[in-house]
Formats: structure tokens, sequence, C-alpha cells
């Protein structure tokens, strides 16, 4: 994540974020979505306007709408990377995370969670 932040803070604009949450009621997505949006602010990030989420029990990570639409969203240039919660909002299984990491630095993009407290 920070040789992709240096390189965008070189060129002198605002790190952009597109908030993911994968929650299970619409309360529970609005909670998260304000948790986001406090971090991204305070540690000085651009937050898209769009937002995006998944909702239930989810299916891997690659068959989700709403990562999916994240992911082509920043792709496209609309955000450097994506932030959410916790790590379990992506995926628990190590492979698979490690694959989508690799994914997203090939195509020069982040992922960031919310710091734990501790």
């Amino acid at each position: 994540m920070s040789e992709i932040t240096a390189s965008v803070v070189r060129s002198e604009r605002v790190v952009r974020v597109a908030p993911y949450v994968l929650a299970s009621t619409a309360e529970e997505r609005r909670a998260d979505l304000a948790l986001i949006e406090r971090y991204v602010i305070a540690a000085g990030m651009g937050l898209t306007a769009t937002v995006f989420a998944d909702a239930g029990q989810p299916p891997p990570i690659g068959r989700r709408s709403g990562w999916r639409a994240a992911r082509r969203y920043a792709e496209q240039g609309y955000a450097d990377g994506i932030v959410a919660i916790a790590r379990p909002a992506i995926t628990t299984d190590r492979a698979e995370y490690e694959a989508l990491l690799e994914d997203l630095f090939a195509h020069r993009l982040f992922l960031a969670f919310l710091p734990t407290e501790g």
C-alpha cells in the first residue's frame, strides 16, 4: 500500500479510496460506511462518492457483485484502493487473500482495513 500511496502523493493528488462493506442489514451497512468514512477523512484520504457492498452470507470474493463492482471502479482509475472494516469482510481463506492482494498490486491498487483497537 505504501508504495502505491507514495506514488499518488508524488503526483500531488489526494489518495482516493472506495469503501467496501459486507453487511447483513441496511443498518449495519450504514454503520460500517460511517466508520470507514471517519477513518478515511482522519487519514487525509479522499472517499469516493460511490460505495460498494454485499449482503448476507457471501459467496467467494470473486463472485460477489459488490466486490467486483468496486474492483472495476478502481481499475478504471476512480480510486487508488479499496477500504473495508476488516479482513473477514474480504475472505478468511489465506490463499484466496494472497492471490487477491497480488492481483490488486499488479493493477497498482491497494486494499486497506480500519486499524484494530488495542
